[in-house]
């Protein structure tokens, strides 16, 4: 592998590395984040799991549980993410499964049944993990937009980078996904980091 040298120092190149407790890798992809995390929601499910089968605990009191106890943990540093369908799909199946173990199966006609989808959308009032994850963006892009203009947050943000994409459909950068989110809220019109 290449590294660089600096002040006769090396630094291997890698392909990956975790710094803070995030994954951040060379193609700047983060579906290997979204699976980490999505193990260590995991644990966390697992740990909790007496609470979550408890017959003393109302499903609103689960719920609350798992938005304080299993989400964070899920969407550590989602601020950042530039998720695909694929990535939204992963922690949606991953949300499901809590939600289907709060709410219990349903006795219908004679026979239990697994709640579907959309009756697990209805207990939650519509609230999933991934619109949670995109307003998390959005209050992440408020913090930015009122940074002082010297600091290195706001210099990277407000940064274009030189040169040109390579033929081919490009994945989204942090950028356009939260102008998309913002146009689907219809907050403005204006570019994401224009003055």
């Amino acid at each position: 592998m290449t590294g660089v040298t600096i002040n006769g120092v090396n630094y291997e190149e890698v392909a990956e590395f975790i710094y803070l407790g995030t994954l951040i890798s060379n193609d700047n992809s983060v579906e290997k984040e979204i699976q980490k995390c999505i193990l260590a929601g995991n644990r966390t499910y697992f740990a909790a799991i007496s609470l979550l089968r408890s017959r003393l605990l109302s499903t609103a009191i689960k719920i609350l549980l798992y938005k304080t106890l299993i989400r964070p943990v899920v969407s550590y540093g989602a601020e950042a993410w530039t998720m695909t369908k694929k990535d939204e799909q992963a922690l949606l199946v991953f949300e499901r499964k809590i939600f289907r173990r709060i709410c219990g199966p349903k006795y219908e006609n004679g026979e239990w049944k697994s709640r579907t989808n959309r009756e697990l959308e209805e207990t939650s009032k519509g609230e999933n993990v991934v619109k949670w994850i995109k307003g998390q963006r959005i209050s992440w892009l408020g913090h930015l937009e009122r940074m002082d203009e010297d600091r290195m947050h706001k210099k990277i943000f407000n940064q274009e980078l030189e040169g040109t994409r390579r033929r081919g459909r490009h994945r989204k950068g942090w950028k356009e996904e939260v102008e998309r989110d913002l146009q689907v809220l219809g907050v403005r019109s204006e570019r994401v980091g224009d003055s």
